[in-house]
């Protein structure tokens, strides 16, 4: 069970930092309501989940060699502490925008779609993420498990799009620039925290 809630809090922690998708429910949380800031968030896991399947197919079948485990986690490593130093450093310069205009649900979840699947580093960062969460489950776990933990980040994928268009849409005397500072230094320093020990795990691999 403690597995499977980190795994959870990986996914909370891959959703939370504010990028161009959160940027984008909280603006239809604010101009359209619930709904549409939520569509938005589901279009990007559906995109997330593509990916992670192509990851899935193509590299499972590989990771159970050492070399490949060691190249994981090194990317992994790599991948999260970037992100989570990029996010820390970004946190400052969030800006929200108030505006009220309507459109249709299915354009909600597009602009999500569309904004997580062509972003070209959204594969290479699930290649990473994603590629050592099986590389450790592969070589100590069964399918069924694999798929257990695959299903836990998208748990917590899901429940940070419901908390983000919960807040944007029915909290806007709280949605202040100051509480998405807190909430991105947050989710930085939660992801290097991670990243730090997808590298104590590759030196282990290579030292151990």
């Amino acid at each position: 069970m403690n597995v499977f809630l980190s795994y959870i809090l990986l996914g909370l922690s891959l959703a939370a930092p504010i990028g161009p998708v959160n940027a984008a429910q909280i603006d239809r949380g604010i101009r359209s309501g619930f709904l549409h800031s939520w569509l938005v968030g589901v279009g990007a896991v559906v995109a997330d989940g593509i990916y992670m399947l192509i990851v899935y197919i193509g590299v499972v079948k590989f990771l159970e060699t050492e070399f490949m485990q060691n190249f994981l986690w090194l990317f992994g490593f790599f991948v999260l502490i970037y992100t989570g130093i990029e996010t820390m450093m970004n946190a400052g310069k969030i800006h929200l925008e108030y505006a009220r205009s309507k459109e249709p649900l299915y354009k909600s979840f597009f602009t999500g779609f569309f904004m997580s699947i062509s972003n070209p580093l959204t594969i290479l960062f699930w290649l990473g993420i994603y590629g050592s969460v099986l590389a450790k489950t592969a070589a100590t776990y069964e399918t069924a498990q694999l798929v257990l933990y695959s299903s836990a980040i998208f748990i917590g994928l899901l429940l940070w799009d419901i908390t983000m268009a919960s807040v944007a849409s029915s909290s806007r005397k709280y949605l202040t620039s100051q509480l998405l500072v807190t909430i991105s230094l947050l989710s930085g320093a939660s992801l290097i925290g991670f990243g730090i020990y997808f590298g104590i795990q590759a030196f282990q691999n290579l030292f151990g």
